[in-house]
């Protein structure tokens, strides 16, 4: 999936790189898999702002896509791969030999055409999905639950795998991309592959006005600001904070554990600050 890059005939589009999209079959979702998305700016039920640099933006349906994968022995066909405004990933429809439509990510190498299984004789290959225990080791893997039946939590961004690295009694060992690895139920679903779109990160937006498209606000520095607005704020000229870096409600935003769930610690056999 390569880049396209343009002529700079205006100072936006001199850095400006973006997807061809040759990738994409259709430009039109299927209308029973999609939701009305409603966009709350970064605010609560109070009107609050709780969430910085977020508003505006092009409006979007949301697509439902099927993270459980749990339509098992059921064979499906890759009927349209299409962009999804609400992930970096592209999306596939599949078509069940039912007649049932499902929308899931598209792994790296997956096609029109192709087809799919989802259960614990499925075969591991490119897109099918299965339990933990019956894929063998060393394989690339996304799309992963950590509860199971919950449905897939985590490896889902563009570009991104985890590998199985061992089976320990009721657990399998997975390398996540952090580098963290992490002990998962061997009864958890996860789906072969490698997320497609894997020039995604490479490309650059060129503009603020395409980061306003997309919903997010400017970000401003906090040592520019007042110090009513921020910690950092105030003093003569430009000024070094003066103090260990803080958010603007004065929590410490730097070398600050934020894991607070002891439990699942327990789970991590390697964590992915240790080098």
């Amino acid at each position: 999936m390569p880049l396209r890059n343009y002529r700079p005939t205006s100072p936006g589009l001199r850095q400006m790189t973006r997807s061809t999209f040759d990738e994409i079959t259709s430009d039109q979702p299927h209308k029973p898999l999609t939701e009305r998305l409603v966009r709350k700016a970064g605010r609560n039920s109070q009107g609050r702002l709780t969430v910085r640099h977020q508003g505006s933006g092009q409006k979007r349906l949301y697509r439902v896509i099927d993270w459980k994968r749990d339509k098992f022995g059921v064979p499906a066909t890759i009927a349209t791969v299409e962009y999804d405004p609400n992930r970096s990933a592209r999306i596939g429809l599949l078509h069940y030999a039912d007649g049932e439509k499902r929308y899931i990510l598209v792994p790296q190498g997956l096609h029109v055409g192709d087809t799919v299984i989802a259960g614990g004789r499925a075969e591991a290959r490119v897109g099918n999905a299965l339990p933990l225990r019956a894929i063998p080791l060393g394989t690339q893997l996304h799309n992963i639950e950590l509860i199971p039946g919950k449905g897939g939590q985590i490896v889902r961004s563009a570009g991104t795998a985890a590998q199985l690295m061992a089976k320990e009694g009721a657990y399998a060992l997975v390398r996540l991309p952090s580098g963290e690895v992490r002990r998962i139920d061997m009864r958890c679903m996860a789906t072969v592959g490698q997320v497609g779109n894997i020039d995604h990160e490479n490309q650059s937006l060129g503009k603020a006005g395409r980061a306003r498209h997309m919903g997010r606000r400017p970000e401003v520095r906090g040592v520019v600001m007042n110090p009513r607005d921020h910690p950092h704020g105030g003093g003569e000229g430009k000024s070094p904070t003066g103090m260990p870096p803080k958010t603007p409600w004065g929590q410490p935003a730097m070398g600050h554990r934020t894991r607070t769930n002891k439990n699942t610690g327990r789970l991590i056999a390697t964590s992915r600050h240790r080098t």
